[in-house]
């Protein structure tokens, strides 16, 4: 069988426990499989770019010593705090990751403190519900505790970049929040402040139907 593009001998090579050993599979001009050995004694089969890129570092036992020595492993699973702190770091610190474009490559980072799992828990607490996820206030800046806050979907989508943000009045808050406050169809505000002033849009009465008797 041909050498893949990717074929290198790891055999010299130690990723985090994870020792190769041989190679398990070769599929042409896809992927390297390599069978390791981890430093606890049980062998594992790795892909070669997960290897290298140390995405993988491990049998699977180093996670879940993490999660026994931090109480955060129910039934053998992460848990929700875990998964957002985990999913933070990946999207700010590995350029591998598919949302790395969106916040470290565009210099949101996390804060030193943050890069241990037990100061962010301590800073952030559980999550109110299982609705509540990790949102940043203001998009621009890095994830620390003066910037972040559990949020609703409904809270995370108002506070999306690409959202039309209105100030009047000392206040600050999307479109869609404000025709909320107002009482008014989103299409209907946003065909006023085509038209009008910001202030006219926002406090002039909605024209309502008279009935016929």
């Amino acid at each position: 069988m041909p050498k893949s593009k990717e074929f290198k001998d790891l055999t010299k090579n130690k990723f985090g426990r994870l020792t190769p050993l041989s190679v398990h599979q070769r599929i042409k001009n896809k992927a390297t499989y390599w069978l390791c050995l981890c430093d606890c004694g049980n062998e594992t089969i790795v892909m070669y770019s997960n290897l290298t890129s140390c995405s993988t570092t491990s049998c699977g036992c180093l996670r879940k010593e993490f999660f026994t020595k931090h109480g955060h492993n129910r039934r053998g699973k992460a848990t929700k705090v875990y998964k957002s702190w985990a999913h933070m770091t990946d999207r700010c610190n590995r350029q591998n990751s598919k949302d790395y474009h969106l916040y470290g490559g565009r210099g949101i980072k996390v804060c030193k403190t943050w890069e241990k799992f037990t100061n962010f828990i301590n800073d952030m607490g559980e999550p109110p519900t299982k609705k509540h996820s990790l949102d940043r206030i203001n998009n621009n800046k890095g994830y620390c505790k003066s910037n972040c806050r559990w949020a609703t979907n409904i809270e995370q989508s108002r506070n999306r970049r690409n959202n039309h943000i209105i100030s009047y009045g000392g206040r600050t808050q999307c479109l869609a929040a404000w025709a909320e406050e107002l009482n008014m169809e989103s299409s209907l505000l946003r065909y006023r402040l085509r038209n009008w002033s910001v202030k006219k849009s926002l406090t002039t009465p909605i024209a309502r139907k008279r009935r016929k008797k």
